[in-house]
């Protein structure tokens, strides 16, 4: 039975945090781990560029860090092909075809899209690449005829746009070259982590997020900062514990499910304080990401073999990707010299 192929990626603009841990990480290292999928995984940095052209040096960078970041959690080059967007041509080219299939006026109705212009505050000055950036994805994704996106639930337009283009260039064509894809979500309650002071997302932009390669130190001082409950002010006070980030943290973080029952159940009746909640919060963070950041320590000491790692990822990418492009060409018939 052939194998289904997985595509999925994170736009390096710094190191990733446990909101993507949580969003997409876990389930990219258990798909692979599977083994009954092809996995791409890619660094997403002509995207990046399309809100940071004017400074390519944090891409550059933040590249290296998310390829740190990837092997840290297990992905594992010997299973998924760790690869470099702007490193494959192909889908450069296959962008610009599908943006002829796009109208203006859909982009504009993509809900993701126009939350996340709504959150960077570009106003009249949205850069045309960041404008455009789900036809890309959707390029990226059918490049490698990817049947599954690893993807948090806010991610669904893009799928569903994907999807559009494909059966668009389906039906123009009449070849069926191109793959709908399906998102692959995460569970009910893990698909978006609150950042620390409450917000509704963990936000690299909004300061709130506990990084994978925080220190014990950082860790421990970002917990202790944690938005509870700003009217639970004395320990013998009763507590609320929806929309309390401490517990929310817990319900997704904690193995021991019924301790972390007893814990809620203590807090809404008044005798529980804040500052114990958040201790054990700690402990169960560290507990988590102290592998995680001891393998990237170990990863960082070797900056050649990383690179080399997305370099030999990047090739056996754009093989694919190149494939499809041609059959794509071939398709419209826009092959003229074959």
């Amino acid at each position: 039975m052939d194998k289904k192929i997985l595509l999925t990626g994170d736009r390096p603009t710094g190191r990733l945090h446990i909101g993507h841990f949580v969003g997409s990480l876990k389930n990219r290292v258990k798909l692979q781990n599977e083994g009954s999928y092809q996995n791409f995984i890619m660094i997403a940095d002509m995207q990046a560029l399309t809100d940071n052209a004017r400074d390519p040096e944090k891409i550059k960078n933040s590249l290296f860090q998310v390829a740190l970041d990837y092997l840290a959690v297990g992905i594992d080059p010997s299973k998924s092909t760790i690869f470099v967007q702007s490193q494959v041509p192909a889908l450069n080219e296959l962008t610009m075809i599908y943006l002829n299939l796009v109208s203006v006026s859909r982009l504009e109705r993509n809900p993701t899209v126009k939350a996340e212009i709504k959150q960077k505050a570009f106003g009249q000055s949205v850069p045309a690449g960041f404008f455009i950036y789900p036809v890309s994805q959707a390029a990226d994704i059918t490049a490698f005829k990817a049947s599954v996106v690893p993807v948090g639930e806010d991610q669904e337009p893009m799928i569903e746009q994907t999807r559009e283009i494909v059966r668009s260039f389906n039906n123009i064509y009449q070849k069926d070259i191109l793959v709908e894809p399906e998102g692959y979500f995460p569970e009910k309650g893990q698909g978006r982590i609150p950042g620390l002071d409450g917000n509704a997302k963990m936000s690299k932009s909004l300061n709130n997020c506990i990084y994978l390669s925080d220190s014990e130190e950082d860790i421990k001082k970002k917990v202790m900062s944690m938005y509870t409950d700003p009217e639970h002010i004395h320990v013998e006070d009763p507590g609320k514990v929806e929309g309390n980030t401490v517990f929310t943290y817990l319900d997704i973080f904690a193995e021991d499910k019924d301790h972390v029952a007893e814990l809620k159940e203590q807090y809404r009746q008044g005798g529980l304080g804040d500052v114990k909640i958040k201790k054990y919060l700690n402990d169960v963070l560290q507990d988590v990401l102290r592998p995680i950041r001891e393998r990237r320590e170990a990863f960082e000491k070797d900056p050649k073999a990383v690179y080399e790692v997305l370099e030999q990822g990047s090739k056996a990418a754009n093989l694919v990707a190149e494939k499809t492009l041609q059959e794509v060409r071939d398709a419209m018939g826009i092959n003229y010299f074959k």
